[in-house]
């Protein structure tokens, strides 16, 4: 442990290599077949027992003591986003339309180079260590795809954590919170139906953009008059697409949107408080209606000894300063999947400086002088656990 911050300091430049090299292959949800290629050698050259083609295109390394004891995953996600990138580096994205504008890379780099590092020391440890590499964390989604494909088991994961590069937290600075920490996130999808015609004639149609709008207003009103203030809720509708001529009033309309909250009941609750609204404006209305809600993500509940653990860690790592309970946020993120099924902990890494691009900008960039930090947290965690 004394020489643990040495040990990676030295591998400092292999680091900011891979993260580097996996920039400039970024790929989407279930396609990241280069990233995943990259991850297996890297895992490999180690002497990890390593699975590939899980969940389509996941990466398992499994690092064995051969002591018994418990089973530790830490989780990386891979996947790249559809935008082109303007960050002018010279190692920018070499896929004209793919870029990681949201830290992936780094995720990646900071769990190979634990990898190593680990590897180096499992004489120091019991049980073992399962490195995961999650596709399509972007969406449609890749930590349920990796569970049913039975990463927590074989063995049993009895802990697991995770880490998000933030540019909303100052560069160097770790972020930990016990519980509820980011929210659940659903999507909906509505299709109104009317009857269309000519713009001087309303009285002879079924006016669906107009039923749409109501359906909207109706929708935005959840949140300031049916749920408790004191509970953060939201509702965004994102997408509205109606009409095609100044002077028709149209069949259809087409409305997508997301929901957002921490607490378990009020997720439970969204598809038949959103059907029962759609229902009644589209009745009263004279409309038909198509609706689609997809329960997502739920909501990342960091257990509290766990938290408890990387919060330790991370005064170790940075200093007690530098440690830092951030205000939980109504992103989603589908580490909530690995969460629900063992005691883990998912934090942030800040990257945060003065005029620096946020998350999915085609500008955003990571400064690497703080991956050593990932790569001691994760590391740190692993030996205290094991």
């Amino acid at each position: 442990m004394m020489d643990l911050k040495q040990l990676i300091s030295e591998q400092r430049l292999h680091h900011i290599d891979m993260r580097r090299d996996l920039h400039r292959i970024p790929e989407t949800g279930f396609k990241e077949q280069k990233t995943s290629a990259y991850v297996a050698r890297c895992l490999r050259e180690e002497g990890l027992r390593v699975r590939t083609g899980v969940a389509q295109t996941g990466v398992v390394g499994l690092l064995e003591t051969g002591t018994p004891g418990p089973c530790l995953l830490i989780r990386a996600d891979m996947d790249g986003l559809p935008i082109r990138e303007e960050t002018g580096l010279t190692f920018a994205s070499i896929h004209e339309q793919t870029m990681h504008a949201c830290g992936h890379d780094g995720h990646m780099a900071m769990a190979l180079g634990a990898a190593r590092i680990l590897n180096r020391l499992k004489h120091t440890f019991k049980g073992s260590i399962k490195f995961l590499f999650q596709p399509s964390e972007e969406g449609p989604g890749g930590a349920s795809a990796m569970i049913e494909a039975g990463v927590m088991e074989d063995p049993h994961v009895d802990y697991a954590v995770g880490c998000h590069l933030w540019p909303g937290i100052r560069k160097g600075d770790i972020g930990v919170r016990a519980g509820p920490f980011m929210a659940a996130m659903d999507r909906f999808d509505i299709t109104i139906k009317g009857k269309g015609g000519h713009g001087a004639m309303p009285h002879q149609c079924v006016d669906a953009l107009d039923t749409a709008v109501q359906v909207i207003n109706a929708l935005h009103r959840i949140v300031s008059r049916q749920m408790d203030p004191l509970m953060p809720t939201v509702v965004t509708v994102g997408s509205f697409h109606a009409g095609t001529a100044f002077n028709i009033i149209p069949a259809e309309a087409r409305i997508c949107g997301t929901t957002r909250t921490f607490d378990r009941e009020i997720w439970k609750s969204w598809p038949v408080r959103i059907e029962t609204i759609v229902s009644g404006v589209c009745r009263s209305m004279g409309a038909n209606y198509e609706l689609t809600y997809g329960p997502g993500i739920p909501p990342l509940i960091n257990d509290t000894s766990m938290a408890t653990v990387v919060r330790e860690c991370a005064e170790v790592v940075v200093g007690p300063q530098q440690v830092i309970q951030p205000e939980p946020t109504m992103g989603g993120e589908d580490m909530a999947f690995y969460l629900e099924r063992s005691q883990g902990c998912f934090f942030f890494l800040g990257t945060g400086y003065e005029g620096c691009a946020s998350l999915h900008s085609p500008q955003f960039d990571i400064d690497e002088d703080v991956l050593p930090s990932g790569v001691e947290m994760f590391c740190r965690i692993a030996l205290k656990l094991l």
